[in-house]
This record gives C-alpha cells, structure tokens and sequence, in this order.
C-alpha cells in the first residue's frame, strides 16, 4: 500500500465532505460513527441509520426531507449491503453519494468510519518514520 497517496487520497475526501455536509447530511450507521467524523472536523447533519426501523421506512422519511444524501455506512459485507438497499430504496428520489464509501474502503485497512481517525493517525506516524530515518 503506498501510504502517502491513501493518506492524500483520504486527506482530499474528508476536506470534500466537509464542504458537501454544510449542505448535504450524511447518513451512517451508528453514533460512534457520528463521534469519529467530528473528530476528524466534519461537523454538519449527520443522521444515524434508526435501529428497528424498516429500511424503507426510514427511506421514506429521509426521502421526504432531503433532495441528497451521502451515504457512509460501514464498508463490511453487513454496510455494502445497507447502501444497497438504501440506495435502491431512495431510487428516483433522492440522489445518493457512496463516492467517500469507495474512496475509504479503498484507501484504508480499516472496516468501517469509526476505526478512520486511528488509521489516519498510524498513517501519518508510518510516513513522518521513514522521512525521519
């Protein structure tokens, strides 16, 4: 893994979304989900995904409320496929954005949004380490 582009790719991402949520809500699966985006300075509507609710259910509500969303959940098998459903469930009425769930999933060693602030934080040391020696 070249860790300085993942660390950049990563960097550029989370200063996208921070632009993008003063307007558009993210939608995660858990509150300590919503901990690890403010952690890393992403501040606006972030709603979690309501346990015991039908997936579609609470797709007609976030329908009814927002013309886009961001979609993060989890980049297991389990989150893949709640974007999925997610997505098809908001089909023709609310556009969905899973570009940051690629771009994590793909740049990280991590499963999920929550272990994101300590991978940063382990890339930043592996690159600043081998600039040192």
């Amino acid at each position: 893994m070249d860790y300085k582009a993942s660390l950049e790719e990563i960097e550029e991402a989370i200063e996208e979304l921070k632009e993008l949520n003063k307007d558009i809500p993210i939608i995660v699966e858990g509150i300590k989900d919503v901990e690890a985006l403010h952690s890393m300075g992403i501040n606006g509507r972030i709603i979690t995904i309501y346990h015991g609710i039908e997936i579609a259910n609470f797709c007609d509500s976030i329908a009814k409320e927002y013309k886009e969303i961001i979609i993060l959940t989890d980049w297991d098998k389990k989150g893949w496929q709640l974007c999925k459903k997610i997505v098809k469930n908001l089909k023709g009425r609310t556009k969905c954005n899973t570009d940051f769930h690629k771009i994590f999933a793909k740049n990280t060693l991590v499963k999920d949004i929550e272990g994101m602030p300590s991978f940063i934080k382990s890339m930043k040391k592996k690159i600043n380490g081998r600039r040192n020696k």
